[in-house]
């Protein structure tokens, strides 16, 4: 990262347009299951989304409406280049438990205004020390966090890459 990008210790306030996304949302989804939701949509997202004639316009986002615990509520999906008609099914994930999650896309956006944002470069397995450093470095900055939050994957995994080298953004809403 150049010293121009924001990290997680000293983030940027932008002002930001809204985008719209082509989403599948999940409420009380168990954290701990998270990279099969992500692998399940993502594989199933971009073909279906070719078919109803959507392009995606940027990479793919989670979208978080609450804080994670033991489960989480959030939207998993991309910006596209036009509203998604309608919805898509794209049938089920069956989690460990045994229970069948319907993934169906639906249109939604990523929010405008004032948000803050940081780059996370590493693995995703350092996601959650780099939020804990950003929120508690806007805090401390007199800018309180709010949500929606969430992460854009800007380095598209791939099974023989260098985890050091992926690139995750992340952005907040901001109270007030």
């Amino acid at each position: 990262m150049s010293d121009a990008t924001p990290t997680p210790a000293a983030p940027a306030i932008v002002d930001a347009p809204e985008q719209v996304t082509a989403v599948v949302r999940v409420e009380g989804y168990p954290a701990a299951q998270l990279p099969q939701l992500f692998d399940g949509v993502f594989t199933r997202l971009f073909p279906a989304l070719g078919q109803a004639g959507v392009q995606p316009a940027g990479p793919a986002h989670a979208l978080y409406t609450r804080m994670p615990g033991e489960t989480v509520d959030l939207e998993v999906g991309i910006p596209v280049d036009r509203v998604l008609e309608g919805t898509v099914d794209l049938g089920s994930l069956q989690l460990e438990t045994g229970e069948e999650i319907p993934l169906v896309a639906r249109t939604s956006s990523l929010p405008g205004g004032r948000i803050a944002t940081a780059a996370h470069l590493g693995g995703y397995d350092g996601l959650g020390q780099a939020w804990q450093t950003f929120m508690e470095a806007l805090a401390t900055g007199g800018t309180p966090p709010g949500t929606p939050f969430w992460e854009v994957y800007v380095t598209e995994p791939s099974p023989d890459m260098d985890p050091a080298t992926l690139r995750t953004d992340l952005f907040t809403a901001l109270q007030g």
